[in-house]
């Protein structure tokens, strides 16, 4: 029998916004392809009832064929993707080593960009499709310590919203979703980053990395008040895939939503004073 739902691939399902919106999309009749960069986590997705291929945007293979795996699935039809896994290490731009950098683009950028390109021919065949893209309050807004996911994020913006002049004659539609704090396990699967990249105490930072960051990174701190959990970017997830002409850009968390005005209104040098007190 032909499985008539509509179907979504999503990366970085493990945990956090992609486990919740694989969660929240199977339940609204989505069939979900809820990837993972770990083989056991997708074992342990394939035992809630979802089909979880493999796939780690560093690397390339897995890309090839965790897709190929759901378009096999499904007769050769995906009705919408939504990149969503990525990582990050905490550190001052000067004490990041480029390679490090390298690291963060391949799996925040480069993986992303190779797996859409990959999507884009089958959209156009099928006349219809929805190119989801998890970025960040930090996509816009510069914030100390956080060098290497917010150029990531800055470029994954500009790549998409250039795909989204692209993309205008043709009937595939790409969204971008700006989640400000959000309940996740960015800052736990951050340290092992943290650990292998940053010399934090040959840095001439050390007082600063003593003086706080080592404390937030490890043990993590009181909740931000505006903090978010994940359903509230399954919310506008829906919003994105289900509405007959989404916005191109939809905010999550009011800290989001204040910065999106802030970096349009305020002067720069006004805004770096304001970033420069967090």
């Amino acid at each position: 029998m032909t499985d008539t739902r509509p179907s979504i691939l999503i990366t970085g399902s493990s945990s956090g916004i992609g486990y919740h919106c694989a969660h929240a999309l199977r339940d609204r009749g989505w069939r979900v392809f809820a990837s993972c960069r770990q083989q056991a986590d997708c074992d342990r997705l394939t035992a809630e009832g979802f089909e979880a291929p493999r796939l780690d945007y560093a690397d390339a293979a897995s890309i090839e064929t965790g897709l190929t795996a759901v378009l096999d699935a499904t007769g050769g039809r995906l009705d919408a993707l939504f990149n969503n896994g990525a990582h990050a290490c905490p550190g001052a731009v000067e004490d990041l080593p480029t390679q490090a950098l390298r690291e963060i683009f391949e799996a925040n950028v480069f993986g992303w960009h190779d797996l859409t390109r990959r999507v884009i021919p089958v959209m156009r065949a099928q006349g219809a499709g929805r190119i989801v893209q998890n970025s960040s309050v930090l996509g816009f807004t510069p914030y100390r310590w956080r060098g290497a996911y917010g150029t990531s994020k800055f470029a994954l913006e500009g790549l998409s919203r250039i795909l989204q002049l692209e993309m205008s004659d043709t009937p595939i539609k790409v969204v971008l979703i700006q989640p400000g704090p959000v309940s996740s396990r960015i800052r736990v699967n951050s340290i092992p980053h943290f650990e292998r990249w940053i010399d934090w105490r040959a840095s001439p930072r050390r007082a600063q990395y003593e003086g706080g960051l080592l404390q937030r990174l490890y043990e993590g701190g009181p909740k931000d008040r505006f903090e978010l959990g994940p359903e509230a970017v399954a919310r506008v997830l829906v919003k994105a895939l289900e509405h007959p002409n989404p916005r191109p850009r939809y905010t999550v968390t009011l800290p989001t939503a204040f910065m999106a005005w802030a970096t349009r209104l305020m002067p720069d040098r006004a805004l770096l004073r304001f970033l420069a007190r967090f």
